[in-house]
């Protein structure tokens, strides 16, 4: 029988993962993966691991990986790649990781244009270690340490990160996206190549954002946090390619 789908081959065969139900941490490592296979990346690749909820993938994909301290993820990639420019090398990171704690990291990286892909999974909270507010927490939620809404008095807009590396000069591809329903899964897929490709030729840092979800810590179900997505989280995050050179 002619096999049409299958599992990507970065996922365990034996390892199930630890996402919560519902999370799209999966659904955007099976973009990945997908990808990876179909440019036959696979046995080439390597990533380093934010801290967070991201660092769960650990224990379920089957690449080349190495941890690193809590937003120090693209200092490490810009290292490791300059000393293995052979390796296809991306950083998958959440948003306390990246645009937190990590925020300058990321934006040296970005400006130095190191040539390795940022995988950024953008969630507006912190899920794994409570649910504290976030940089991308949206204005209004409330979260552990904003039980009575994030205001812009007390803690600032909500950061966007595809538009602040887009004002910088050296990087060569940044695009938003999401999985939240099939028609954007393709054009996820489709922006993860984009990124990978521009990788793979020379052109120096790509960063795809992904709007993803937390059913857990945003207190609802996987379908009611999918429709949170659209109604609340894409108006504030507008989804497109904000530069491909």
């Amino acid at each position: 029988m002619e096999i049409v789908y299958k599992k990507p081959s970065v996922f365990s065969e034996t390892q199930p993962n630890n996402f919560c139900p519902g999370c799209m941490h999966s659904s955007a490592w099976k973009v990945i993966g997908e990808v990876l296979d179909e440019m036959e990346l696979t046995e080439k690749c390597a990533w380093v691991a934010g801290v967070g909820c991201v660092a769960n993938a650990n224990r379920c994909i089957q690449l080349d990986q190495f941890g690193v301290p809590h937003g120090r993820a693209c200092a490490a990639a810009s290292a490791f790649k300059r000393c293995n420019p052979e390796t296809f090398l991306l950083t998958y990171q959440g948003d306390g990781d990246l645009a937190a704690i990590g925020l300058g990291e990321t934006i040296s990286a970005a400006n130095r244009g190191d040539n390795f892909t940022v995988i950024f999974i953008n969630n507006g909270i912190y899920g794994m270690t409570g649910g504290q507010m976030a940089p991308t927490t949206l204005l209004g939620a409330k979260t552990t340490t904003t039980p009575f809404g994030r205001n812009r008095e007390e803690h600032g807009n909500p950061i966007h990160m595809c538009e602040l590396i887009n004002t910088l000069q050296a990087p060569s591809y940044i695009a938003r996206v999401t999985t939240a329903d099939v028609p954007n899964v393709r054009k996820a897929k489709e922006a993860v190549r984009d990124a990978f490709q521009h990788q793979l030729d020379g052109k120096g840092f790509s960063f795809v954002e992904f709007i993803s979800n937390c059913p857990t810590n945003w207190g609802l179900t996987p379908k009611e946090s999918l429709d949170f997505i659209k109604e609340q989280m894409l108006p504030e995050y507008p989804l497109g390619e904000f530069r491909n050179r």
